[in-house]
């Protein structure tokens, strides 16, 4: 084989090149990672987790039940309590987005029909989330997040 011999200089750019690259593409990971989903579900965890077991024993002494679903650009959410009647609500509101990025995040007009809430929505078919914010007649505040599949 004839050829240039191999120095120092070409095995340090070669060593270089490589952790170059391995570096670069880390860093473009890690801000497309950050920049979809920042990890940040609520401001203060300490405050929340000072009251967490009272909002929940709370919330599960209501025996409330939660199904939504979409259909033909609709969105249903039904809310039951234990014997499976329509609960009573003093107020309801939602957040419907995916579960990996808040980029397309909606807060569907929920309104009563009935024994389901209902609002028009133009989403596509896939995972989302809906993030259920609700508050009992008597005052008692409900959260649930719901998976739904959106089917095409």
């Amino acid at each position: 084989m004839t050829g240039k011999p191999l120095t120092g200089r070409k095995v340090l750019l070669i060593a270089v090149g490589f952790f170059g690259v391995i570096f670069a593409v880390n860093f473009y990971m890690a801000a497309q990672a950050l920049g979809t989903f920042p990890g940040v579900v609520t401001n203060d965890s300490y405050a929340r987790s000072q009251t967490f077991n009272a909002d929940r024993a709370a919330q599960e002494a209501l025996g409330w039940s939660v199904a939504a679903r979409v259909r033909d650009g609709e969105l249903r959410v039904a809310v039951t309590d234990a014997q499976g009647a329509p609960a009573d609500l003093a107020a309801i509101e939602a957040t419907l987005g995916h579960a990996t990025h808040w980029r397309d995040d909606l807060t569907p007009d929920l309104t009563n029909a009935g024994a389901v809430y209902v609002a028009p929505v133009d989403i596509a078919p896939g995972n989302w989330r809906i993030d259920l914010r609700a508050r009992a007649g008597d005052g008692t505040p409900f959260r649930r997040q719901v998976a739904l599949e959106v089917e095409e």
